[in-house]
């Protein structure tokens, strides 16, 4: 174990979001992102997932920090939740510690959290590791990879990046990585969000042009959703808006947080009185105004989505809107995202959202860029991340044919330990608590899979009740079968079935006392069994049934 290095991914594999990895020697670990993942289909009333952090619980001694790469949900959303179990300094870039202040106020946790921020080019020790903050460009500003010194070799993680000479930060410090590659790094792990896409990512001035056009000649009123966190993108359309005589307003609670971080710490120039207050808009004419909303992925509770269904105080569509959907979907987002652009045309909006429009380019880099970081690193071993069990596959196929060994790059899973020498690299076959914990309303892991079970059952089958009173003398039905359904059938239009459900639960009842049987739980089983038979023979549905059985 001293002379090891633990690798263990415990999110960002095998799915998308939920990134955060634990770099481990000896009696020193730190942990690269914490981030959460949003709720699947099937995940019914479940707000948020968020890493299983049993390993870091269990070891929290050894815990040295949290080195965040950028500010994104995926990367800081798990923040609040973890450092509650687990309270260690947080280390991040400017606008990445802004971001993450935010949530921690939120959860009454800005008084117990240490803060540390770094600029890019910095070198921080935490324990026998030295953590070295490296410029890359994203679509948020301050995002940087990591070199991990580490006492057997380096180790570079992206981050999420790509390669943008035109950024207004600047190109991502290609140099440095060079440098550390000539020096011998040991291992990669790095971003597979694009490696699916050929060539190169376009730079953001692309989109800047796009919006541009879009707003040339237009008497409409514009209004226009995008990334909260893209700084660039926002700069980008409050300069436009003030070229084409444009007032800009602002709404939704994410958009408005993070320009009020990003103005405080200098990363928007705000020209004067170019921003209005919402409640103002009626007094400027639409073809004067702008209007910047959250709503991208289509939350059911963003400033769009009650534009569309007409829940929005201030704002109300109307043929005289241009909506411009400055974004790409979210994989798993693409309904919601098509349910609002559905309401906006029912309300005679121009909408414009298609990809050929050039309104939005990715954050991640594409394979002629994933090519040149693996060219200019050349690690001793790759491991893909970030990504599905597809993309982590292509990425391997990819640093194949940049000459690597199939020997030297290692796909793995949540939970798995990679164990790394100065020369050996190995999956060990030994895991580590891994997994989704649910975030529902204030309840953190009180969710787990039995609850969720049940909850697709409801909602795909709905609930019947059965309430009986007996007698505690002899057995005998005092009152009911009463019989409560929900989301299984409506009742007046079911009254033969109800009628039927209601003789078989008294024929049941009828049948345990003759066999005397008084066992609350016995006779609960044998009206659940026995509805349950019927119901599926007759009508072939499977409702949740719950019977309630009491006695006087």
């Amino acid at each position: 174990m001293s002379d090891k290095l633990r690798i263990i991914p415990l999110g960002g594999l095998n799915e998308i979001g939920k990134n955060m990895t634990v770099l481990e020697y000896g009696k020193d670990m730190i942990v690269i992102d914490c981030g959460l993942g949003f709720p699947e289909d099937d995940m019914y009333g479940v707000d948020l997932v968020i890493p299983d952090v049993t390993y870091l619980v269990n070891n929290q001694k050894k815990l040295r920090g949290f080195f965040i790469t950028h500010g994104h949900e995926d990367h800081i959303g798990s923040l609040p939740y973890v450092l509650q179990a687990v309270n260690a300094p947080v280390h991040g870039t400017p606008l990445t510690n802004g971001l993450i202040r935010l949530k921690l106020e939120e959860h009454s946790l800005a008084d117990t959290v240490k803060l540390v921020t770094h600029q890019a080019g910095e070198i921080v020790k935490a324990g026998c590791f030295q953590v070295e903050f490296i410029h890359v460009n994203h679509s948020i500003a301050d995002s940087v990879a990591f070199c991990v010194h580490t006492p057997v070799g380096k180790v570079i993680l992206t981050g999420d990046f790509k390669i943008d000479p035109t950024s207004p930060e600047g190109m991502a410090d290609l140099a440095r990585l060079g440098e550390l590659g000539k020096e011998g790094v040991l291992a990669l792990l790095c971003d597979s969000t694009n490696v699916e896409r050929h060539g190169y990512t376009p730079s953001e001035s692309v989109v800047t042009e796009s919006i541009d056009r879009q707003f040339r000649g237009c008497d409409k009123r514009i209004i226009i959703t995008t990334f909260a966190s893209n700084m660039y993108r926002i700069q980008s359309i409050l300069n436009i808006a003030k070229r084409h005589g444009r007032k800009v307003a602002v709404t939704g609670r994410s958009m408005e947080s993070i320009l009020k971080v990003a103005g405080e710490l200098g990363y928007l120039e705000v020209a004067k009185d170019l921003v209005v207050d919402i409640s103002e808009i009626k007094n400027i004419a639409p073809n004067h105004l702008v209007i910047v909303a959250t709503g991208s992925q289509g939350e059911n509770m963003s400033a769009l989505s009650r534009m569309a269904f007409d829940n929005h105080r201030q704002v109300n569509i109307t043929a005289l809107d241009r909506v411009l959907i400055s974004a790409s979907a979210i994989p798993g987002n693409e309904k919601a995202i098509g349910r609002i652009i559905n309401e906006l045309y029912r309300r005679g909006a121009e909408v414009i959202y298609d990809k050929s429009e050039g309104l939005h380019v990715s954050g991640h880099a594409c394979q002629e860029e994933l090519k040149l970081i693996h060219a200019l690193i050349k690690p001793r071993f790759f491991i893909p991340v970030h990504g599905e069990q597809r993309m982590l596959r292509t990425h391997e196929k990819l640093a194949l044919q940049m000459g690597m060994s199939p020997k030297r790059v290692f796909v793995g899973d949540i939970g798995q330990v990679f164990e790394l020498t100065a020369k050996t690299c190995k999956l060990t076959g030994e895991t580590v608590p891994a997994g989704k914990v649910f975030v529902d309303g204030y309840g953190v892991g009180d969710v787990g899979a039995v609850v969720l079970r049940d909850r697709k059952h409801l909602a795909q089958d709905g609930m019947l009740v059965v309430c009986v009173n007996l007698s505690g003398m002899d057995g005998s039905v005092l009152s009911g079968p009463d019989i409560i359904t929900r989301g299984f059938i409506y009742v007046k239009d079911a009254e033969d079935l109800m009628e039927a459900l209601r003789y078989l639960v008294n024929d049941t009842l009828e049948h345990c006392r003759a066999r005397r049987i008084k066992d609350h739980s016995v006779i609960k089983n044998a009206i659940r069994n026995d509805l349950s038979a019927y119901l599926y023979k007759t009508i072939k549905r499977n409702p949740m049934i719950i019977p309630i059985v009491t006695e006087l």
